[in-house]
């Protein structure tokens, strides 16, 4: 069973979010995403993230790293299997499988870099609103610039 909450009553105070809707719809439904590989997402501050994502047995130019429209993806491709028939493993608790995993960004979210270290991918995120976005102050002149001056 399915229930769809009625956003209406934001929309009367809330303007130019109508998309708001759409990303809860997005998000409430119950897509699988798999797990692996594990990742952690912190606030290091504000407006600056990282994600760290376990990658062992991944070489730097094994991974791919995109972000394209308010999405990052990232990708794990392992060579060809060709000197993995060559080994044999009494035990594999390593995963070697490909991978896609994607994260949806908020507006104004950029990656900035990232690095690898002791087998984690590190992935750095900040948020920079452009200053036409910014809050600014509206000074009260006392007359309209819209009325027709003809000084």
């Amino acid at each position: 069973m399915r229930t769809s909450t009625d956003f209406s009553p934001l929309y009367r105070s809330f303007i130019g979010f109508d998309h708001l809707a759409s990303l809860m719809d997005k998000a409430a439904r119950n897509e699988k995403q798999p797990s692996y590989p594990p990742y952690n997402i912190e606030s290091l501050a504000e407006d600056k993230y990282r994600i760290t994502m376990a990658v062992a047995g991944f070489a730097e130019e094994e991974l791919d790293i995109e972000s394209k429209q308010n999405h990052l993806i990232i990708t794990g491709t392992k060579a060809n299997a060709a000197d993995k028939a060559e080994r044999k493993f009494l035990h594999q608790g390593i995963a070697e499988r490909n991978f896609e995993r994607k994260f949806q960004l908020g507006d104004h979210v950029k990656v900035v870099g990232a690095f690898m270290e002791n087998g984690l991918l590190h992935v750095d995120l900040e948020r920079e609103i452009p200053e036409a976005l910014k809050p600014r102050k509206i000074a009260i002149n006392g007359k309209s610039l819209l009325e027709g001056n003809t000084e």
